[in-house]
């Protein structure tokens, strides 16, 4: 049988599935140095990319052996061309895959490892690079602008649920079809109509879905070619195949009126389906537990829009729209995630509690933008591979800076008078959600969970409960940052102390440049302690490796920090998984020896504490406060210990301490 239905994509993306990364803005980092790298190499220098199998291969391998992607795929090239697709989608690579001017520019700032702000959205200076290629991409398909609808609906609405964004805002191709989706978010917030509705409506308006349901509703004999053709699947018609086993077994429940243990047992092995078997199960069950079903099948069924079928031609009209509605939202699921992987670098957009929304400024720049910007949202760029500042991408995003201030007054309802004092309430701001953040999900009990998944190295388990926009180490210093926040009080700026590159929503990303210190902690003078300075090393490296990667940078770090800082008074606290003896004894030692700093300086009496995370989580549990704590450190700097007896003393300190 030919094909009679064609799909057509009637959502928009960004990039691909297999770029779907964790650390995604230290991978679209490190590619850009890799890919940089690759063309450089003289076998590479005048070959092509477009056609050449043997050189998408070829760079797949490189890949490889640089260790940015493990595994073997089965067709090398095609692996190559969509891990580096999602970079030209946004304008780092040409088609070509070499950098454009805006790749070479971002990969200028990722060598630097300058990332601060400066621009007056207060946004990291990569950021604002993707915030303008964003704001530039589009699907080459639809020649939308993802972004660009992203901002017209968050304009208008304020946020959207996160239904709302992974569900419905990729529905938005044309200017009909976003009136349409606009009104449908107007009526979902009314209660006036579901998400699953609102997704039918949208695909039941267009042509080949009208077809192809009358023409399944008109034929009178269903096999596995009709079930094929009415899938209309964009990849191959032998993967829906799968759903006539389905379509047989419900039509036997439900039409034929067969509630039997054998035919319900029988729908629910045959509702397994690849890739949406989840919808399909939790439409007809109530558990997912096979031996539920045997037990008493008919209890577990649900009550479901087939329950009152009144003839077939209902049956065929809910299975069809049903079965649409279930691929429709497991490929929306799938690229909702990538989308929001891609606006987040931008770090103009927040996602928290189920909700899209804007951060502060970019609300206020937002607020200002003329409506007519957003026409620019059904047009392709022509200047995508270009830096181009706002008002070169549009006229309209030219917005008075009095304006943006004004709009910054009326949220907070407070007169803004100049740029200083919106950085300040944009700060204090960033510290309410911090805080907020901290309560929800950095308490001490779920700062002490993290830290024993830290000595598990359960990385995927750590990334889960708090970001996958960042690596294991980067974690475990901003866990340890939050940790000494609490053990502080909440005192200082913490921030700024803990040195880390932080996206909109205040979870840290990881870049592929490194830093200093990981975290600066500045105490002012109290009745427990004079003013001084607290430098927090941390490290997961295991006790093989130790001795070789930490003990010169550590004391390096403080060292330096001394002679550039010469009236400062500075420890360092050493925070580790596991402690090689070696390393105490030779931080220990260190109190003892001079430093001579790269600038001529020299500083003796270096102070650093190592400790074990078990002492941290000790610390936590007894509620052991920094006072405290900076004399038990300070009374054991100034003893005559032994490194080994001098760790245990300080162990047995905190772990006795009332």
């Amino acid at each position: 049988m030919e094909d009679r239905f064609a799909f057509k994509s009637y959502y928009w993306s960004l990039g691909t599935t297999s770029f779907r990364m964790a650390n995604f803005n230290l991978m679209i980092e490190r590619q850009l140095q890799l890919i940089d790298q690759f063309w450089k190499l003289p076998s590479n220098a005048n070959a092509r990319w477009n056609s050449n199998q043997l050189l998408q291969e070829s760079y797949y391998n490189f890949l490889k052996q640089e260790n940015f992607i493990e595994g073997n795929a089965e067709r090398k090239d095609k692996d190559a061309r969509e891990k580096t697709s999602g970079l030209v989608d946004i304008g780092l690579l040409n088609d070509e895959r070499h950098l454009t001017p805006v790749g070479r520019y971002l990969l200028k700032i990722s060598n630097e490892g300058d990332f601060e702000t400066d621009n007056f959205l207060q946004i990291p200076k990569d950021s604002f690079v993707y915030f303008l290629q964003l704001l530039k991409s589009y699907d080459a398909n639809l020649k939308i602008r993802p972004f660009v609808i992203l901002c017209k609906f968050l304009k208008k609405f304020g946020y959207l649920t996160w239904e709302e964004f992974a569900y419905l805002l990729p529905l938005c191709i044309d200017k009909e079809s976003t009136l349409d989706i606009e009104d449908l978010v107007e009526k979902h917030r009314k209660q006036t109509i579901s998400i699953d509705k609102a997704i039918i409506n949208v695909f039941m308006k267009m042509d080949n879905y009208k077809s192809a349901l009358n023409y399944f509703l008109n034929i009178s004999s269903v096999d596995v070619d009709v079930l094929t053709q009415i899938g209309m699947n964009r990849k191959s018609r032998a993967y829906d195949a799968q759903y006539y086993p389905l379509y047989m077994a419900l039509k036997k429940c439900y039409v034929e009126n067969d509630m039997s243990d054998r035919a319900i047992i029988e729908l629910f092995e045959k509702s397994k389906l690849k890739n949406v078997a989840t919808y399909w199960r939790n439409l007809l069950f109530d558990s997912s537990l096979k031996s539920a079903k045997k037990s008493n099948p008919f209890a577990h069924l649900r009550a479901n829009l087939f329950t009152d079928c009144h003839n077939e031609r209902d049956f065929k009209t809910k299975f069809f729209k049903q079965m649409h509605l279930f691929k429709a939202k497991r490929s929306l699921d799938d690229y909702s995630d990538l989308n929001r992987r891609y606006f987040k670098v931008t770090d103009t957009v927040i996602y928290s509690d189920s909700i899209v929304e804007f951060d502060v400024l970019p609300k206020a720049f937002f607020d200002n933008v003329d409506d007519r910007f957003f026409d620019l949202a059904f047009k392709a760029s022509n200047n995508l591979e270009e830096l181009k500042s706002l008002k070169e991408i549009s006229p309209f995003l030219n917005v008075d800076q009095a304006c943006i201030l004004d709009s910054l007054g009326n949220l907070f309802d407070v007169k803004v008078s100049d740029a200083s004092q919106a950085k300040t309430l944009v700060y204090d701001e960033r510290y309410k959600r911090f805080n907020k953040l901290v309560d929800e999900k950095f308490t001490s009990e779920k700062i002490i969970h993290l830290l024993q998944l830290f000595k598990e190295r359960n990385d995927k388990e750590i990334q889960k409960l708090t970001t996958d926009g960042a690596d294991a180490p980067t974690l475990f210093e901003y866990v340890l940052a939050i940790a000494w926040y609490q053990i502080s009080e909440r005192q200082g700026d913490v921030l700024k102390y803990m040195n880390l590159s932080l996206e909109a929503d205040l979870m840290p990303q990881t870049h592929a440049g490194g830093g200093e210190a990981d975290i600066v902690y500045k105490y002012p003078a109290t009745k427990d302690y004079p003013k001084h300075d607290l430098l927090i090393e941390a490290t997961l490296a295991d006790s093989t490796n130790q001795r070789r990667m930490e003990m010169e940078p550590v004391s390096r770090h403080l060292g330096e920090y001394l002679c550039n800082n010469n009236k400062s008074n500075a420890y360092c606290i050493f925070l580790t998984n596991f402690l090689h003896l070696n390393v105490i004894s030779d931080f220990r030692m260190r109190i003892n020896q001079p430093y001579y700093g790269n600038g001529g300086g020299e500083i003796s009496g270096m102070k650093i504490s190592p400790m074990e995370t078990d002492l941290l989580i000790a610390i936590l549990q007894k509620n052991l406060k920094y006072g405290s704590l900076y004399k038990m450190c300070s009374d054991l700097f100034e003893s005559e210990l032994n490194p080994k007896e001098w760790y245990e003393e300080l162990k047995n300190r905190i772990v006795n301490c009332a």
